[in-house]
């Protein structure tokens, strides 16, 4: 038979009768032929057939963030939808290895929230193949997916401020690569280098001064890992330190989730003394009640996909702006009053 037969047999089944492919695939069997070599057939194409997601987190961690394994569905959506094959490469916070990288057989990348100074997004840029960013960092330049952050916090802000919260703090998810897990001064808080987290604190610094709260005086603790059990630690560092905050505001639901049960451990009823509010809208958020910005994760890597995937036939990058709603549930409410004054455990 000839190589074109043959080629088809594996690559192009439709263009044969199935007999006819059975027998070659029977034969092939028989001779311990396992078909094309997919290293060679990618130096001959120049196309590897799969996509890169480049995460600075654990391997572990696209699988049990809530908000990270939404993306990842989404963009393996994508992904089957292109029939291509989708290639996770994690670099572990603190990492500076690139090879990872470099050795990564895809044909372009989707880089997912890492920080502006990772030595792994540099090795990503130098790479010659097309690339998009979910939600940070912000290049110029280079398509990128992501919710308006500043007004989707301005508007969990203001709804805070109408309650008439003005005593607030802040729990905020990692702001560098190096680790920390305590207040964060100001100085910090404007040179962060994951940008979301900066932007959502600019956003509230904006909203509180606004309403005539000096912001300098607000606590934030930011947490480097990102669990339930570290938003209760940051929630319990903070409300020892500063017990008359009546809203703790997280800038992720996971946050947020912990900061509850520290209120519960407390003995606080929330929102009766306590506000507490998330970013995400994940759903076990959702079956908690609280008051969150609902963003589609989902939609967010499905639409990286089809950015990166489409991008060949675009001359100039793109910004896709996804949409967010306010979902107000049942952990907001009036500050307590005077009256009503709470000193700590």
């Amino acid at each position: 038979m000839s190589r074109t037969t043959v080629s088809n047999a594996y690559n192009r089944p439709d263009q044969l009768s199935p007999e006819l492919r059975r027998r070659v695939l029977e034969t092939a069997r028989r001779l311990g032929y396992p078909g094309p070599d997919p290293v060679a057939r990618s130096l001959r194409t120049r196309k590897a057939g799969a996509v890169g997601l480049l995460l600075t987190e654990n391997l572990s961690y696209a699988f049990r963030d809530p908000a990270a394994v939404g993306v990842l569905e989404g963009l393996a959506l994508a992904c089957e939808d292109a029939g291509v094959g989708l290639h996770l490469v994690p670099a572990s916070p603190g990492r500076e290895d690139v090879a990872a990288v470099h050795r990564a057989g895809v044909d372009g990348f989707v880089v997912y929230s890492v920080p502006d100074d990772d030595p792994h997004l540099a090795a990503v840029m130098q790479r010659p193949v097309p690339t998009v960013i979910v939600d940070q960092p912000r290049i110029e330049g280079i398509d990128r997916v992501g919710p308006d952050d500043a007004a989707a916090t301005t508007e969990i802000a203001q709804h805070i401020v109408s309650l008439g919260h003005r005593q607030v703090g802040v729990l905020c998810m990692r702001l560098a690569r190096e680790r920390n897990d305590d207040f964060v001064p100001p100085e910090r808080q404007s040179s962060a280098h994951f940008h979301v987290q900066r932007i959502r604190l600019e956003a509230l610094a904006t909203a509180f001064s606004a309403a005539g709260v000096d912001w300098s005086t607000v606590p934030v603790v930011e947490r480097f890992d990102h669990t339930v059990d570290d938003g209760a630690s940051a929630a319990r560092q903070l409300l020892d330190a500063h017990p008359q905050v009546t809203a703790l505001i997280c800038t992720s639901d996971i946050l947020a989730l912990g900061a509850m049960a520290e209120a519960s451990r407390r003995g606080l009823r929330v929102p009766a003394d306590l506000t507490v509010t998330g970013f995400d809208g994940i759903a076990e958020a959702e079956r908690a009640g609280l008051t969150t910005v609902h963003q589609p994760v989902l939609e967010k890597g499905k639409a990286a996909g089809k950015l990166l995937l489409g991008s060949a036939d675009r001359l100039a990058p793109k910004i896709i702006t996804l949409k967010t709603e306010l979902r107000v549930g049942s952990t907001s409410g009036p500050p307590r009053t005077i009256e009503q004054p709470w000193f700590g455990p």
